[in-house]
């Protein structure tokens, strides 16, 4: 059909492989260290055992991502007023 068909002086750019830019499977690479919720905060509170206690301790059905770390940084400033 010729809307299909390149217009003359036209560049078809194609990607072939739906893998992107990436390393193309060599290796697994160097291991990142996995940086805690706490660390990401900037809290010494463990904002991963107080998001595993607000779910294990039925306060509710759902606990949202912010909960947890809002919930350290309260504690952690009561404790260090």
């Amino acid at each position: 059909s010729p809307e299909l068909t390149p217009q003359k002086g036209t560049q078809l750019n194609y990607t072939m492989s739906g893998k992107g830019k990436g390393k193309g499977g060599r290796g697994k690479g160097k291991a990142v260290k996995a940086t805690t919720r706490s660390a990401r905060a900037g809290l010494q509170f463990p904002v991963g055992r107080i998001s595993r206690f607000l779910r294990r301790g039925r306060y509710a059905t759902r606990v949202g991502g912010g909960a947890p770390v809002y919930l350290a940084a309260v504690l952690e400033y009561l404790t260090a007023e």
